[in-house]
């Protein structure tokens, strides 16, 4: 699984902008359809948890686990 670093660097390598930094990093990225990509990336230095990284590439990234891999 990867670690919230990894989360963070992701969004930071794939365009998501970061709007919002206090107790979490708020990202979020605007598609080319007007849809707007939301995720919360904690500032903690662990692994995510197996259930919740599931949770965020699929409801959050809209992400494969793949696509992930080869931007982070």
């Amino acid at each position: 699984m990867p670690s919230w670093k990894e989360l963070k660097r992701f969004c930071e390598r794939d365009g998501w902008e970061l709007y919002k930094n206090t107790d979490h990093y708020f990202f979020r990225k605007v598609m080319p359809d007007g849809a707007v990509k939301r995720t919360k990336v904690s500032m903690g230095t662990g692994e995510i948890k197996p259930s919740l990284w599931r949770e965020i590439l699929k409801k959050q990234l809209l992400v494969s686990q793949e696509y992930f891999n080869k931007h982070c």
